[in-house]
């Protein structure tokens, strides 16, 4: 984060300080660490997780008494970038927004208003024919802006274009493994910026028997990007292993590895695994972008109603809360959500996952490691000596850790887990064929989520229309009501998709003393289907046609990932 000249406004770390937004004890470790380093003390605050740019750029911006941009809400004037050139946005960090003819007035964001050299430098160049208005924006967010509104530094065609495949031939010698290829290097970058500029939660390096397929999954879909010669993929397969710490010389047993990249001004980390087929080795990469990783928990697309019920289940100070879904739904991403929102320095949290996917400053984050013999149980039993008020254990897979998991609940500890099961209530008779008695259920599980993701429909192409008989009884609503619903089309805005982003739908299941006693008596799931609709239970499929009628996403995507033929009846 730049940092404002110190002739006219204090310094830093003083101001952040005196706003509260720091300690002193935070400002002094981050000033020790600056006379060790020598980078910017704003850099080394969010580095060091004290606090975010945002919160550093909404404190500059009023200290200097200029609004502050969030630049991932903002519309850019396509007329603005072309007043100022590339290489001049990148060393100055900013960004035109929009110009007014009229006015001759030129709007920028910029995360140094104080840079006096930086603005002289656009007057010049615009021979002072407009007026220039500035606005704070993050450095980070004004990076990852330049990269979308000004296009790649290096396109991915032109780096096609620039070699033959017989050129990727990668040679397997000694000395070869820190001599790529400059275009496999470019490649490799390129494809990485690209599938995390579209939101690409994964990527997918498929090997064929005469090319290579590249897939991207964007809002939980697989969408084929690139298709390559079989000869790209030996010296690209070797480079993405290298990265992350895999063992280039074997090629026939699965592997796992982490790398983490700058991009776009800011960090991501990539998950990767890599599995033999017939006709080579398949790579997929998981991006975790941070920055998307936590979601506030008001705004992860829960009503009031039901986001009261949430906030009511994670205030009990012990039990067991579960959440439940497919791989891919978002599980952790809610875990980390509630977490967030219950994390201060009055309580101890304590995570067990496999792996850590996003750090969050405060909370005690463990990876599972078979290597030091640290399973799920185990780790359990060695965080409950650590003195924790809260513990987080990724996945409950078997009965000796769902049993610390209960145990943990029951002498006085709020435990968060996921659990694979296709509906909230569906978790307890999971639960018993692992092994836990109902009555160690009864009274410690606190409530269960389960939880599933659907694509929003793209705000600038969804078009209304009337629904049929079928659609009308599907949603419950009359004949003659008057509604309208929308179907996904497709524009340049969501890559012709017709959706852009996604939201959970969920239904939670709260556990009181009847819920309890059906369960400690071996109750079926339609029994205790019945008494949880009694109390207000909302089903998946009733909250996916919620969204349906608020215009949020389409009846065919709720019912892509929800089943919704017990309600055709």
């Amino acid at each position: 984060m730049a940092v404002p000249h110190q002739n006219s406004q204090q310094p830093i770390g003083q101001l952040l300080m005196a706003k509260g937004v720091i300690s002193e004890d935070q400002l002094r470790i981050a000033v020790q660490e600056q006379n060790r380093t020598h980078q910017p003390l704003g850099s080394l605050l969010v580095r060091l997780g004290f606090l975010s740019e945002a919160t550093i750029r909404d404190v500059l911006s009023e200290n200097l008494g200029k609004e502050s941009v969030d630049l991932t809400t903002v519309i850019i004037d396509s007329a603005a970038i072309a007043l100022i050139p590339k290489d001049m946005a990148r060393r100055y960090q900013m960004l035109p927004l929009s110009v007014e003819v009229a006015s001759k007035t030129l709007t920028l964001a910029i995360a140094d208003p104080d840079n006096i050299i930086a603005l002289d430098q656009v007057r010049a160049l615009l021979r002072d024919e407009y007026r220039l208005l500035t606005q704070v924006a993050s450095e980070s967010d004004i990076v990852r802006a330049i990269d979308q509104y000004y296009g790649f530094e290096l396109s991915i065609d032109g780096i096609l274009h620039e070699i033959e495949p017989g050129d990727m031939e990668y040679q397997s010698t000694t000395q070869g493994v820190n001599e790529f290829s400059q275009p496999v290097v470019r490649l490799i970058d390129a494809l990485f910026t690209e599938a995390v500029q579209q939101g690409a939660s994964d990527i997918h390096f498929e090997p064929e028997s005469s090319f290579l397929r590249i897939r991207y999954r964007v809002d939980g879909v697989l969408r084929q990007v690139r298709s390559l010669h079989k000869s790209f993929w030996p010296a690209m397969v070797v480079r993405m292993k290298v990265m992350s710490g895999m063992n280039i010389a074997e090629t026939r047993a699965p592997q796992d590895g982490r790398m983490s990249l700058r991009l776009s001004g800011r960090p991501i980390d990539f998950r990767v695994a890599s599995h033999p087929t017939t006709h080579g080795e398949n790579l997929v990469l998981r991006i975790l972008d941070r920055q998307k990783g936590i979601v506030p928990i008001n705004q992860i697309g829960l009503d009031d109603a039901a986001l009261n019920t949430l906030k009511l289940i994670i205030a009990k100070p012990e039990g067991i809360i579960l959440v439940t879904g497919p791989t891919g739904s978002g599980k952790t991403t809610t875990l980390y959500s509630v977490l967030n929102h219950v994390n201060t320095e009055s309580v101890n949290i304590m995570t067990l996952e496999d792996p850590v996917e996003y750090p969050i400053p405060l909370i005690r984050q463990s990876s599972v490691n078979e290597a030091a013999k640290l399973d799920f149980a185990s780790g359990i039993r060695s965080m409950m000596r650590q003195d924790p008020d809260i513990i987080l254990v990724g996945e409950i897979r078997d009965h000796p850790t769902a049993e610390m998991a209960f145990r943990a609940a029951m002498t006085g500890h709020q435990v968060y887990s996921t659990l694979h099961t296709n509906s909230a209530i569906g978790a307890i008779p999971r639960l018993l064929d692992i092994g836990i008695l109902p009555d160690i259920m009864a009274g410690n599980i606190i409530g269960i989520i389960a939880q599933r993701l659907i694509r929003v429909l793209c705000p600038h192409c969804k078009y209304p229309y009337t629904p049929d008989h079928r659609e009308r009884k599907l949603l419950d609503v009359s004949a003659t009501a008057d509604i309208t619903l929308f179907r996904a089309a497709g524009c340049d805005q969501c890559r012709h998709q017709g959706y852009s982003g996604r939201q959970a739908i969920m239904e939670i299941f709260k556990m009181d003393n009847d819920i309890d006693d059906l369960v400690a008596h071996r109750a079926s799931i339609r029994d205790l289907k019945n008494a949880a609709l009694e109390k207000g239970f909302r089903p998946l499929a009733q909250d996916g046609l919620r969204r349906v009628v608020q215009g949020v996403t389409s009846l065919a995507e709720v019912a892509r990932v929800v089943d919704l033929t017990d309600r055709m009846g």
